[in-house]
């Protein structure tokens, strides 16, 4: 079996741990923004989604899932950022009788660390109301043509 292959027995496993633990954490102070980075259920939605409408594949899914541990030790110690991105993001909301889809000002911070000899992007994306939530894990695990490893790189809103 190669890497990404696996079972819908293991699926299931995986998905289910990781909705325990991630509904385990509440928030994880960051000394980077000296404030308290919180795990709400957008998050775990993001890690299976890309938008409410369309999932994540499978692989995608499960290497997300798989890896979702290591998100609040890499918060807990990253006091530098990566990466900034300033944009906006949608929101889907229920007003006078239909679902709206707004556009809010937003920014994502991008923390990137190696742990247990994998490298890892962690996302936190911070509203119009300062809040900072934890957005998305992209595992470092596609491969140019080349053969290198590669990290995901491409807009965080959406990763």
């Amino acid at each position: 079996m190669s890497r990404l292959e696996f079972t819908d027995a293991e699926f299931n496993t995986v998905l289910r741990n990781a909705q325990e633990f991630y509904h385990s954490l509440h928030r994880v102070r960051c000394p980077y923004f000296r404030a308290d980075v919180q795990f709400n259920n957008e998050g775990l939605e993001h890690l299976r989604r890309k938008v409410w409408n369309r999932g994540r594949s499978r692989s995608d899914q499960f290497m997300r899932l798989k890896y979702l541990w290591v998100v609040p030790a890499i918060l807990q110690f990253s006091g530098t950022v990566q990466g900034i991105w300033h944009g906006h993001q949608r929101i889907r909301r229920h007003r006078h009788g239909r679902w709206e889809e707004i556009f809010s000002p937003a920014t994502f911070y991008e923390f990137v660390a190696v742990t247990e000899g994998r490298r890892f992007k962690i996302i936190v994306k911070q509203s119009s109301d300062q809040q900072m939530v934890f957005w998305s894990l992209i595992p470092f695990w596609r491969q140019s043509e080349q053969g290198r490893r590669l990290i995901h790189d491409g807009n965080p809103a959406e990763d």
